[in-house]
């Protein structure tokens, strides 16, 4: 054993090979940042049937759903936290305000289109987060639903209660 190689000599050797480059890394996004005239970056979320339309700007943070602050909309803290999580992630609190209107569904699933409309506009806003982002799962977006009820039965699965007399 001696000829042992430590990983320093491997890599003298890598670059001592004729021809041989090492892949540089990416350094441009590779999609572009897409805002409107005013600044904004907009984005369209969806959660069960909830559908949330989204506009993110720089700001202090400020987020207003339908017209109302996220406190008075979302009274629960659990929501607002769901709400946040992507600019918690990316290190972007208070950096952004955030306008939404949403539509459909109770207030979990609008919470949820909220998160995904935000995650979405914050990437199109900064494209360099998309990797962020996505990996955390907030660009996908959650296809469960509510199960149809099937006839002759009481609910999606449940059956009538079963008489034997």
């Amino acid at each position: 054993m001696a000829d042992e190689q430590t990983m320093t000599d491997l890599k003298d050797l890598a670059g001592a090979v004729e021809g041989t480059v090492a892949p540089a890394a990416p350094t441009a996004p590779l999609r572009e940042k897409q805002v409107d005239k005013q600044g904004r970056a907009y984005a369209t979320g969806r959660r069960k049937d909830a559908v949330a339309r989204v506009w993110v700007k720089p700001g202090t943070g400020k987020i207003t759903v339908n017209g109302r602050d996220q406190e008075v909309y979302f009274a629960r803290p659990t929501l607002r936290l769901v709400i946040n999580q992507p600019f918690g992630l990316t290190d972007r609190v208070g950096q952004y305000d955030v306008v939404a209107t949403v539509k459909g569904g109770g207030l979990s699933g609008q919470a949820g289109a909220v998160l995904h409309g935000i995650a979405q506009a914050l990437t199109r806003f900064e494209p360099a987060l998309r990797g962020t982002v996505k990996s955390a799962g907030f660009l996908t977006r959650d296809s469960r639903a509510v199960e149809r009820k099937k006839y002759g039965k009481a609910k999606a699965r449940r059956s009538f209660q079963f008489s034997k007399r």
